[in-house]
């Protein structure tokens, strides 16, 4: 993240007080490339010091498996049926539909399948450091 001083500091005038903004950076999702996960799972992303957001497209028929992390996520669907299990229980499943959203608390175990083409955005609270490294191999399968 970008910073730069904005002033000396106005109570004893050192320098080594002067006071740091964040330079705001206007994004446009046309110039984030679009990562193919797997052959049925586009994203894009973006993220700052506490919180991402991505873009998804899947096909009809993948399955995220079973996982957890320790980030909030807040699932917006835009397009399709996304289907989600939760806590290794099978026999409830709760479909969120087009227009609709669900919040999943941090480290809540789950896994979802996409019925239809499905268009999506999913905010995570802090980031998740496993798409940002590439280490997220349970969605590379």
């Amino acid at each position: 993240m970008k910073t730069h001083a904005i002033g000396w500091c106005r109570f004893c005038k050192c320098l080594h007080h002067f006071k740091q903004i964040i330079v705001m950076q206007k994004i446009s999702w046309a110039d984030i490339p679009v990562e193919q996960v797997n052959e049925k799972m586009k994203r894009q992303f973006i993220h700052g010091e506490k919180v991402m957001i991505a873009r998804m497209e899947f096909e009809d028929g993948f399955t995220v498996p079973w996982h957890s992390h320790d980030n909030e996520q807040i699932t917006e669907v835009q397009e399709g049926v996304l289907r989600f299990w939760f806590d290794d229980d099978e026999d409830n499943p709760l479909d969120i539909v087009a227009g609709e959203a669900i919040i999943i608390p941090g480290n809540r175990r789950h896994k979802a399948l996409m019925i239809g083409k499905v268009s999506e955005t999913d905010t995570f609270a802090p980031p998740r450091q496993d798409w940002i490294d590439g280490s997220d191999a349970y969605l590379r399968k």
